[in-house]
C-alpha cells in the first residue's frame, strides 16, 4: 500500500465507526464515564429560600431604624423549618441552609446582634441580604449535563444534586493489547544481554484507561507466526486490538501477515508521520485493529494521533482531545516529507497565552524525554522554518 497522509489515515479509521452500546450504572461508579443521554434536573435547587448565614431572620421594614429590638419567636434549622409566619416586630433564630420563614426577607448575621433572652437586639442590618433564593442554582427541568460529557468529580456531584442515583453511560470500549518481540521481557525480569524491559504495552494500557477504555493485556508474543496467531485469537470479543511491534517490513515483522491470515482487511499500512511511519490499521470481523511501532515513544505518540480518535468516536465524546494554539519559545527548522509530532513542554503565561518548547532531543527512543513532555507540536509535511514567537498547533498529553 502507498504512503498516505495523517488526515487520510484518520478518515479511514473513522469510517463506519459506530457508537458503543449503553448501560445504566450507579452514580458512585460513574466517574470517568461518558453520558449517553442529557440529564435534566429532577428538582429545583435550592428548593426554598435559604439562609446563607447563621443569624436571625427579620423583616426589612423592622430594621430600617437601628438599633432595633425584636421579639424572638422561634428557630429555623436545616431540616427543621419554622412553621409560622413572621409578624411585624418579630425575629426567628436561623442557621445556614435553613428555610427562610414566611414573612421574612432579610437575614442579619449573628455578629451584628445581641441576644436578650426572649428578644434580640439588631445592631447592623442590610435589607434583603444573605438569602439564597429558591432556584438560584438551577430549576427543575434544566438540562445541565449533556450527552457525550465525560463525568468528572464536579459533574458527578452535580448529578447527585439533580437527584440522580444512577445514570445512562456508554459502555467502555474493550481494547486488547498485544506486545511482540523476542527481545522484549516483562519489567522486573532478569534481563539477558540482548533483552529490553517491555514498556510500550504498559503505556498504551494506561492511555486506554485514561481515555475511557478497558485495557486487556494479551501479554508478549515472540516473533513467531504460531505464537502471534494464538495471541490474536485471544483478542476475540474486544472492540479494538492494538498490536505493538512487528509493524514494519523486516523478515521478523510478521504481524500484518499473521493478521491477514486471520482474516484482517487492511485499511492502510504506512503513514507519512514522524515518529511512527509503519503504523497500520484494519478490521478483523467487528474488531478494529491498530498496529503500532514497537518503539515505545513512537507507539505512544501514534496512540495520541490515531487511537484516541477511535476511542472518542466509539464513546461519542471528543472532550479534551482538540488541538490548541501555542507560541514557540524557540525557532524550528523546516519540516520534511512526513507530518511530525515534536515532544514539547508547554507553559501557560499570566495573560492566558500558552507557549511551547520542544525537548532538546527528538530521538524516538528517548522515553524519559517523552515523560518530561506535556504536549506534541504538530508540524505539517514540508512545513517552512518557524521563528521564535510563531504560532503552532499542539496536542496536549492528558494521560
Amino acid at each position: 500500500m502507498a504512503l498516505i497522509s495523517v488526515s487520510e489515515a484518520l478518515n479511514r479509521l473513522r469510517d463506519n465507526l459506530s457508537l458503543l452500546g449503553v448501560e445504566r450504572v450507579p452514580l458512585a461508579q460513574a466517574h470517568g464515564r461518558v453520558l449517553a443521554e442529557d440529564l435534566g434536573a429532577k428538582l429545583t435547587q435550592p428548593p426554598f429560600d435559604a439562609s446563607a448565614m447563621d443569624g436571625y431572620a427579620v423583616r426589612a421594614a423592622d430594621v430600617r431604624a437601628l438599633p432595633a429590638t425584636l421579639a424572638l419567636v422561634g428557630e429555623s434549622a436545616a431540616g427543621a423549618r419554622y412553621d409560622g409566619i413572621l409578624e411585624p416586630g418579630q425575629a426567628v433564630r436561623i442557621f445556614t441552609g435553613a428555610p427562610v420563614p414566611d414573612g421574612a426577607d432579610t437575614i442579619v448575621m449573628q455578629e451584628d446582634t445581641e441576644a436578650l433572652g426572649t428578644s434580640v437586639l439588631i445592631k447592623e442590618a442590610e435589607a434583603g441580604r444573605h438569602i439564597r433564593p429558591r432556584g438560584q442554582d438551577f430549576l427543575e427541568g434544566d438540562v445541565l449535563l449533556k450527552m457525550g460529557m465525560r463525568l468528572g468529580a464536579r459533574s458527578v456531584m452535580l448529578a447527585a444534586s439533580m437527584n440522580y442515583a444512577n445514570v445512562l453511560v456508554r459502555r467502555k470500549p474493550k481494547v486488547a493489547i498485544l506486545s511482540t518481540g523476542d527481545e522484549v521481557v516483562p519489567p522486573g525480569s532478569e534481563l539477558g544481554p540482548d533483552q529490553i524491559a517491555a514498556s510500550a504495552g504498559y503505556g498504551i494500557a494506561a492511555f486506554v484507561e485514561a481515555n475511557g477504555g478497558i485495557a486487556i493485556d494479551l501479554g508478549i508474543a515472540g516473533d513467531d507466526a504460531a505464537a502471534l496467531a494464538e495471541a490474536i485469537a485471544r483478542a476475540e470479543g474486544a472492540d479494538i486490538l492494538v498490536t505493538i511491534g512487528g509493524a514494519s517490513v523486516g523478515d521478523r515483522d510478521l504481524m500484518q501477515e499473521v493478521l491477514g491470515q486471520a482474516g484482517m482487511q487492511l485499511d492502510f499500512a504506512k503513514v507519512a508521520v514522524r515518529p511512527g511511519k509503519p503504523v497500520f490499521a484494519g478490521r478483523l470481523g467487528e474488531m478494529r485493529v491498530l498496529g503500532l511501532p514497537g518503539n515505545p515513544v513512537s507507539a505512544l505518540v501514534c496512540a495520541v494521533v490515531f487511537l484516541r480518535p477511535i476511542l472518542a468516536a466509539r464513546l461519542g465524546s471528543f472532550e479534551g482531545i482538540d488541538p490548541q494554539c501555542a507560541v514557540l519559545e524557540c525557532p524550528l527548522p523546516e519540516n520534511g516529507e512526513r507530518e511530525s509530532y515534536l515532544r514539547a513542554i508547554s507553559t501557560l503565561a499570566n495573560d492566558g497565552t500558552r507557549t511551547a518548547r520542544p525537548v532538546p532531543s527528538q530521538d524516538s527512543s528517548l522515553v524519559a524525554a517523552l515523560a518530561e513532555s506535556d504536549c506534541l507540536i504538530q508540524r505539517p509535511r514540508n512545513g517552512p522554518p518557524l521563528p521564535e514567537g510563531a504560532k503552532v498547533i499542539i496536542w496536549r498529553l492528558l494521560d
